[in-house]
């Protein structure tokens, strides 16, 4: 009877030493990345502007375009708010926007009012659909973009004829203006847009790309020649780099995360989702029913039982112990009784019918098989010798 009391099996929580022991790689691991990440930020930082900085020579700047330009005899001036951007509006201006995007819907509709009638040409790099619609009204973004990079023309717009090949495959657009330019189509969406204003000589210019203006990229295909006709066909070039210092960007349309995220971003994140459902239900499955397995070597009882409670003691577990004890002479009890096993853990069930046959005190039998925890070895192998004593009285004809 006391060596079944080790059998029930228990597990003792990690203390915080231990946690800490078993982690502490990967918390030193991750500190060092992150040291690692500032340490390079910081040197890195004094020597780099940014993608699409007409004053960085990185390979992702636009220097080489800007230097160009100047040649022509185009002058290139850089703005990062949005009250800049909208002053230096004029029929001799071209406005670039890097990053469309980054705008909120205010910011948007102020600038679109600013050069929508100023005979100027603005230019909207990898305009989303966050923004393209109201800075070019009657275009819409599509959520998949292009699979190819370089793109033929196919279209009648001089600039486009000239440049030939582009790198401008990226967001593709539609529009409902019949006068637009559709150019370097993908899957019959174009990626170079061009739709005139309703009067005067302005026109917006939807670029899905923005690979034709970086550095590392305009000696390539067709794409200086189409960056400096898109960008020098006025004496003026505004080179708009939203900053997220900017003040005009008010609170009261502030976009929440999921307006920041590109559409591609959602629907790819869908597909995971759906893709990680999926993989759920397939290694839920249960491929028919258990089939038992012989075990290849016999091990005795009685060692299993010494081990295990070789560990219950170094556990301190007597409580787990006792519980097993009085829960096993319970179910034998039972059907003594005549007391059915489903009610054997039952006192209003068990104790009146084991009282009754015994013509004990109940009390007792209560304390006996549904009482505390022992507090000390020498009490648990006590409550192990009164139960193993009551089970043999109860067998005793």
């Amino acid at each position: 009877m006391t060596t079944e009391a080790t059998l029930p099996s228990t597990s003792a929580s990690p203390t915080a030493r231990q946690v800490w022991t078993r982690t502490r790689g990967i918390a030193l691991a991750l500190v060092l990345l992150v040291a690692g990440a500032i340490a390079i930020a910081v040197i890195r930082s004094d020597a780099r502007h940014g993608e699409l900085d007409p004053r960085s020579a990185d390979p992702g700047g636009s220097r080489a375009v800007a230097e160009l330009l100047a040649d022509r005899g185009v002058d290139t001036r850089v703005v990062t708010t949005l009250d800049e951007a909208t002053a230096a509006s004029g029929p001799d201006t071209t406005l670039l926007v890097a990053a469309p995007d980054l705008l909120t819907r205010s910011q948007q509709s102020r600038l679109h009012d600013s050069f929508a009638d100023s005979g100027g040409r603005t230019v909207l790099v990898a305009s989303g659909s966050a923004s393209v619609e109201r800075l070019a009204p009657g275009v819409t973004a599509d959520p998949a973009t292009s699979l190819d990079s370089t793109l033929a023309p196919d279209c009648d717009l001089p600039a486009a004829l000239r440049a030939g090949t582009a790198d401008t495959g990226g967001v593709r657009y539609t529009t409902t203006h019949l006068d637009a330019d559709q150019c370097y189509p993908s899957e019959r969406l174009a990626t170079l847009l061009r739709i005139p204003a309703p009067t005067g000589n302005g026109d917006t210019v939807a670029l899905g790309a923005p690979d034709i203006l970086l550095n590392d990229r305009l000696d390539q295909q067709g794409n200086a020649s189409l960056a400096l006709q898109l960008l020098g066909s006025r004496p003026h070039l505004v080179w708009y780099l939203p900053s997220l210092s900017d003040t005009s960007a008010g609170t009261d349309d502030e976009r929440g995360f999921f307006d920041l995220l590109p559409s591609g971003w959602l629907w790819g994140t869908l597909q995971l989702f759906i893709a990680a459902a999926l993989a759920a239900l397939w290694r839920a499955r249960r491929l028919g029913p258990l089939v038992p397995e012989k075990l290849p070597v016999a091990i005795r009882a009685s060692e299993t039982a010494e081990g295990r409670a070789r560990l219950y003691r170094k556990a301190d577990a007597r409580d787990r112990a006792a519980n097993a004890l009085r829960s096993t002479t319970r179910t034998r009890l039972a059907p003594l009784t005549g007391v059915p096993v489903t009610q054997a853990h039952t006192p209003e069930a068990l104790l009146p019918a084991l009282s009754a046959h015994l013509h004990g005190d109940g009390q007792d039998l209560h304390t006996l098989l549904f009482g505390p925890a022992p507090s000390t070895d020498a009490a648990l192998i006590a409550l192990a010798d009164r139960l193993d004593a009551l089970e043999r009285e109860v067998r005793r004809p």
